[in-house]
């Protein structure tokens, strides 16, 4: 007999293949895989309405996330991934402006923002270096900062890498 797979779903999105995590009615993890995985559908009815909400983040930027999440990580880690939840669509805020606001160190917030288990409902793409793009999903290769380019090109970042944010501590929109 065949293990189950390890995703509840395995979906299609423009810039490859998100493997969906789901306990009973609670989302814990979002998986890129390598781009030529292959779709799987939905395998209940959770799993469905995760795919659904991502499938229409994917149509319309402003959409709003609306499921239960379990996050398991340090203290730290979660007071970073809340502070990335506060983060609006179109806007960016640099390692050092969270930094600031978490009394924590740019290079912490780095830490906890490639440890995140949910991307893109957890926007850490949204977190950039002050000189640029910085990482994603602790890699700086091509590859996972073409999908950090194309998240924030979807929500209206046209300039990635973003350059010359400054450190107000505040959200900055990016052109609309």
């Amino acid at each position: 007999m065949k293990p189950p797979p390890p995703y509840q779903s395995q979906l299609r999105t423009p810039f490859g293949v998100l493997g969906v995590h789901c306990a009973d009615d609670t989302l814990i993890g979002i998986t890129f895989l390598a781009p030529d995985s292959a779709a799987l559908p939905p395998r209940d009815a959770f799993s469905r309405e995760v795919c659904a909400q991502l499938t229409a983040y994917f149509a319309d930027a402003d959409f709003q996330f609306d499921l239960p999440l379990k996050l398991e990580g340090t203290e730290h880690q979660r007071k970073v991934w809340q502070a990335i939840r506060n983060i609006p669509c179109g806007q960016v805020r640099t390692y050092g402006e969270l930094a600031a606001l978490l009394q924590s160190s740019p290079r912490a917030v780095g830490q906890a923002c490639g440890s995140n288990p949910i991307p893109v409902v957890i926007p850490c793409h949204r977190v950039v270096s002050k000189a640029g793009l910085g990482g994603f999903m602790h890699r700086a290769d091509d590859g996972a900062l073409d999908i950090k380019r194309w998240l924030l090109g979807h929500e209206g970042e046209r300039s990635a890498p973003v350059k010359n944010c400054g450190s107000t501590g505040s959200p900055r929109t990016v052109n609309r």
